[in-house]
Order: C-alpha cells, then sequence, then structure tokens
C-alpha cells in the first residue's frame, strides 16, 4: 500500500488494492474509475469512501443506486436551487468500495449568477413544504406503482400466439418485451432517484443555515444542543417500528399469541400455528393490514440486493416483534419517549431564544428555526418511501429478469444476475433474444456469463475482507457542498482528526477519538463493532454500537442500546436522527472508529463533546 505523504492521504493513482482483487475494474462502468486523463484534476482532489450509502463492496448491479444519486444530488445543487457556492458530488470506485468528493466551489462570476435565482427558488418551498409533500408522495407513489406493474417474461414461448398474429400482427414481440422492460426498469429506477432529491438537499441546507445562524447568535453553542433544537419528527421512516411495537402490544395482551410469537420457530412456522387460533387470526389480520406499505423496508440499508427486506424475509420483523414481547415481560417499555423529547426540544429552544436580543436577531433565529422545523422531517420521510419501499419493488422486478435468465440457462442462480452492472444485461437480454429468434439448437455464451458471475462473487468476497483507507488525494481548504458538511460530516477539522487517527491507528494504540456531538448525553459500556449486516443479531441491551454508519431499519435496537460511534456522518446523518430521536448518545464522523475500536472494549461516548475514550481494552 501506497503511503501517504505529509499532510494528504495516499494518492488516488498509486494507490493499489491487493492482489485477490484483480480484475475488479471490469465490474463498474468505466467512468467511474480513476482514469489518465483525468489524472491531473483527480490528483489533486479529496476523495473519502462512502460509508453511509455504500459501507460494503458493491455487487456491479446494486452500483446503479450510486450513479443515480450523483446526478440527481449534484443537479439540484447545480442547476435546479443553485446554491451559489456549492457544486456537485464526485464519484470513483476502488476495489468494489465507492469514494467520493466534493466539487469545488465555482468561479465568482457563477457564484454570482446562481445567486441571482437561489432565493426565490429556494424559500417558497420551505414556506410551502406541507403542501409540497403531499404532491410528492403522490406521484412518487404512482411510480412505485407503475413498476410493481410491470409485466417482464420469464419464460419465452415455443411460438408466438394466434392472438397476437391474427387477425394481423402485433408487430412486436417477446424479444422487444425484454429489451424494452429492462430499459423501462432502468429509467424508473433513475427518475425515482430524480423525484428523491427535490427537496432533500433544501433540508440539509435549512440546517445549515439554521446552524450558521445558531452560532452566530450563540457563541459556543454545542452541536447537540443544536440538534436537540430540531429533535422530535413523526416520519415515515420510523413507522415500520412503530408497527412492530403496536403488533407486540396487542400479542402481549393475548397470553396464547404472545407465547406462539415468543418461540424458537420461524415466522412461517409462526404464522401457521397462529391460523390455528381465533385471537391468532386477528393478531394476523391487523398484521397483513400494515405489510404493505410498512414492511416493504430493508433489513439493512436498502444498498444491497442481498439484505432483503422485512416483506421477504419475515424472520427478521418476527424477532424484533419476539424481542419486544421479552421487553414488556420484563416491565420495560418499548416505544421512543416522543413527549419527552419534544418536552425537552421546546425548553431548550425558550431557553435559547431568551437570549437574543434585538428583533431583527429574533426574526432571523424563528425564520431559520421554522425553516428547519418545516423541512427536517423530509430527511426521513423520503428515505422510506425512496431507499425501502422503491428499492423492494425494484430488486423483485429485477429477480424477475433473472428467473428469465436461469430458465434460459444462461445463469444458475437467480440472483447471478446482480453480478452484472447496468449496461451488461442488455448484452445478456439481447443475446437471449437473439438466440430465440434465430431458432432451435442455436449456441449461447452461458458458460461465459456463468464463468464470470464465479469470478466476480470471488473479488468481491475478497474485498469484503479488505479495510480500504478512508481517503484518497489532498484534504480540502474549504467544504461548501451542504451535503457533505451536514449528511457525511465532512469539515477541513475532522479531516485533519482522520489524518492524525490513520497514523495512530496504524502505528500506535488509540485511546480516544473524534467526532460530531451529534445527539446529547455521555454513556460508558462495552463495544460492538458491527462491519457485517448479520452481527445486528448480536447486539444486546446494554451495548453501545459502533459502525460505518447506522441503517433506518435498525430502529428496533435502538431500545436496547446505550449509544452509537461512527466512521462517517454529520448532524443530519441517520445515525445523528434516528439516536436524537430515541434520546441516547451519540458521536458521528469519526472516521476511524471501526478501525480503532474492537468489539468488547470498554468505551465512553461523550454526546455533548464529540468524543469518545476507550476506557478499558477486551482481554
Amino acid at each position: 500500500m501506497t503511503s501517504k505523504t505529509e499532510g494528504r492521504f495516499p494518492d488516488p493513482h498509486e494507490f493499489e488494492v491487493p492482489a485477490e482483487l484483480e480484475g475488479w475494474e471490469e465490474m463498474y462502468p468505466s467512468h467511474q474509475l480513476f482514469s489518465g486523463d483525468r489524472e491531473e484534476w483527480e490528483k489533486n482532489q479529496f476523495w473519502f469512501q462512502d460509508k453511509i450509502h455504500a459501507p460494503e463492496a458493491i455487487p456491479p448491479l446494486d452500483h446503479i443506486f450510486q450513479e443515480a444519486w450523483q446526478i440527481s444530488l449534484s443537479q439540484y445543487t447545480t442547476r435546479v436551487f443553485c446554491i451559489p457556492p456549492a457544486q456537485g458530488i464526485a464519484q470513483r470506485m476502488v476495489g468494489c468500495y465507492l469514494y467520493i468528493c466534493a466539487i469545488a466551489p465555482p468561479p465568482d462570476e457563477v457564484q454570482g449568477a446562481k445567486a441571482e435565482r437561489f432565493g426565490a427558488r429556494v424559500f417558497p418551498v420551505f414556506q410551502n413544504y406541507d403542501e409540497l409533500w403531499e404532491k410528492w408522495l403522490v406521484k412518487f407513489k404512482a411510480l412505485g406503482k407503475e413498476m410493481d406493474e410491470l409485466k417482464i417474461p420469464t419464460e419465452l414461448p415455443e411460438f408466438i400466439s394466434e392472438e397476437e398474429v391474427l387477425p394481423a400482427p402485433k408487430g412486436y414481440y417477446v424479444s422487444y418485451d425484454i429489451i424494452e422492460g429492462f430499459d423501462r426498469l432502468v429509467n424508473m429506477m433513475f427518475k425515482g432517484w430524480q423525484y428523491h432529491f427535490e427537496m432533500l438537499n433544501l433540508s440539509y441546507l435549512a440546517y445549515l443555515m439554521f446552524v450558521d445562524v445558531a452560532r452566530g447568535l450563540f457563541p459556543g453553542i454545542s452541536e447537540s444542543s443544536i440538534g436537540k433544537m430540531v429533535a422530535g419528527a413523526n416520519v415515515a421512516m420510523f413507522r415500520p417500528e412503530e408497527e412492530l411495537c403496536q403488533l407486540a402490544r396487542k400479542a402481549f395482551s393475548q397470553n396464547s399469541v404472545a407465547d406462539i410469537l415468543k418461540g424458537d420457530g420461524s415466522a412461517n412456522e409462526k404464522i401457521e400455528q397462529l391460523e390455528n387460533l381465533k385471537d391468532g387470526k386477528n393478531w394476523l389480520e391487523h398484521f397483513n393490514n400494515v405489510k404493505s406499505p410498512w414492511f416493504y423496508v430493508s433489513c439493512g440499508s436498502g444498498w444491497y440486493h442481498h439484505e432483503g427486506s422485512w416483506i421477504t424475509n419475515l424472520d427478521i420483523p418476527f424477532g424484533y416483534i419476539k424481542s419486544y414481547l421479552e421487553q414488556l415481560d420484563n416491565g420495560e417499555t418499548i416505544e421512543r419517549s416522543l413527549d419527552k423529547i419534544e418536552k425537552e426540544r421546546d425548553e431548550i429552544v425558550a431557553e435559547y431564544r431568551a437570549l437574543i436580543k434585538t428583533d431583527e436577531d429574533k426574526k432571523t433565529f424563528e425564520d431559520t428555526y421554522n425553516n428547519i422545523r418545516s423541512i427536517y422531517r423530509y430527511a426521513e420521510d423520503h428515505l422510506f418511501w425512496v431507499e425501502h419501499w422503491f428499492h423492494t419493488i425494484w430488486y423483485a422486478k429485477v429477480r424477475e429478469f433473472g428467473q428469465l435468465l436461469v430458465n434460459c440457462d444462461m445463469l444458475d442462480e437467480v440472483d447471478d444476475i446482480f453480478m452484472f452492472n447496468r449496461y451488461e444485461i442488455p448484452e445478456l437480454l439481447t443475446e437471449v433474444s437473439t438466440g430465440w429468434a434465430l431458432g432451435v439448437d442455436i449456441p449461447m455464451r452461458s458458460e461465459h456469463y456463468k464463468a464470470t458471475v464465479a469470478k466476480r462473487r470471488k473479488i468481491l468476497e475478497a474485498a469484503k475482507k479488505w479495510n480500504p483507507q478512508p481517503a484518497l488525494g489532498i484534504p480540502p481548504e474549504e467544504v461548501a457542498e451542504p451535503f457533505t458538511v451536514m449528511l457525511w460530516g465532512i469539515t477541513t477539522d475532522r479531516v485533519q482528526d482522520w489524518l492524525k487517527g490513520v497514523d495512530a491507528v496504524a502505528g500506535a494504540d488509540v485511546s480516544e477519538i473524534k467526532g460530531f456531538a451529534s445527539s446529547a448525553g455521555s454513556a460508558e459500556g462495552p463495544a460492538k463493532v458491527l462491519k457485517l449486516l448479520k452481527d445486528i443479531v448480536d447486539v444486546q441491551p446494554g451495548d453501545i454500537l459502533v459502525c460505518a454508519s447506522t441503517n433506518p431499519s435498525w430502529a428496533p435496537i435502538f431500545t436496547k442500546i446505550k449509544a452509537a460511534v461512527t466512521d462517517i456522518g454529520g448532524l443530519t446523518s441517520h445515525a445523528a436522527i434516528v439516536c436524537r430521536e430515541y434520546g441516547i448518545p451519540s458521536v458521528t464522523g469519526t472516521g476511524i472508529a471501526t478501525s480503532a475500536i474492537k468489539t468488547g472494549d470498554t468505551i465512553r461516548v461523550d454526546g455533548d463533546t464529540g468524543e469518545v475514550t476507550i476506557v478499558e481494552r477486551a482481554a
């Protein structure tokens, strides 16, 4: 591995990956790779690993989401809402991992042209958010319905049916339906991500504006105090967990139902047992009523096909319900205390509001505070509908194409389709359509595709065992892109901490780590370092969760843990939001927590100062 020079991370054009990853570049679009024709520009940028959207090695087809958000996020910042100093986010793949960088501010004349449009485009959204949200939800649900109803052939007929030939030929047939169907599916995914960012940039911008105002009016105010001021929101992303709580309480009032749900059988076995009970049937009726849409939530982040969703893996939500019932047996509360959070929020807002001296400052505070309170929930509301509900539908439709390719003996397993990127799959489908059109006994390149699958799965397995550098290139002098600051938690000071931390992890023991003070309070306890999704089941009551970033679907464990620490994430990252909503301490954006801390270490988390102390190393 190439060592970095003083004050910078490894050069992206000299950086090496493990030998076991040879051939990884073939899996991704060439425009997403570091290249010689862009070398001068790329070497002078700051690239950091995007552990929020890509904490694991990315299978080729799952990479489509990364392409989609790069375009969508960037265009809303640069071309739609015209945030003056901000530009977009560039992406590059390295050894199956995603690195990103915030583009430097544009020239003054461009900033001036953007400033002329900024206010007229941005503030009406803040003022009319509720109405705009309802319209957004209607059109997004319509897009999801359109995707769900897309007809995808999974078999190729021996002959076209009589009805499609007489009394006049239809004119196009299943060979076209296959190719056109995948194109439509891809286009709908990109359209969904265009919708995704319709107001998302502005929710982060509103938070950033409020932070700037708060720091100006109240010198020395902590990040956690600012976070408390906006906590407390009824948002769609928490609804699946809330539905589980209601299902658990309903079962708790019926001993026979609770006994079955606390058993050790599979979800399907428990459903079968419940169907034989009157109370069980009533419980199942409620259960079936909430499955759509609220069980269309990923078992992980929503970004990887192998994670599955509650609707396709009922053992996950049934496992959470079992845990809730055990907590209820112990007299514990399973729901987040929204009333308490709102009370604390109102108290701290009143405390700081009383410190404001002038009418002008009061107006500035009220305006920015009202903006963030109105649009803040969008950051989590849209998350459920796009990255969970919509992605769940996408995975189901992709697997229908996978089934077609299995039925045509082009692939061995349905999920093998995810080993090809969105540019390669049309080639497979075109070959299938061509072979069918040519007639019988036509040789196909199935062995070539199956060998490609085997090679790529081996590369991905090797990539999972690699712990790549948190960043590449030269640290920036200024970070103006609002997502970079508020979502990823990247600031110049934070990057300098990363540089120190990487040196420490490489050469000596680490006793203290710094990050964003994202959720107030302090806690001490055993660390549970979570690097793979499957390890979520090992989290125990009283643990302190240490991970690259948290996933929204992990909400049910937030009533168990004492605190959370992440490698990446700012004040509006999901980890920060969910910890504030559950009232537990959080430090985000540490850069190196999952490398410096080991499972079993006793650590202290201070959500008021942003410090994480390793009190005692595990034996």
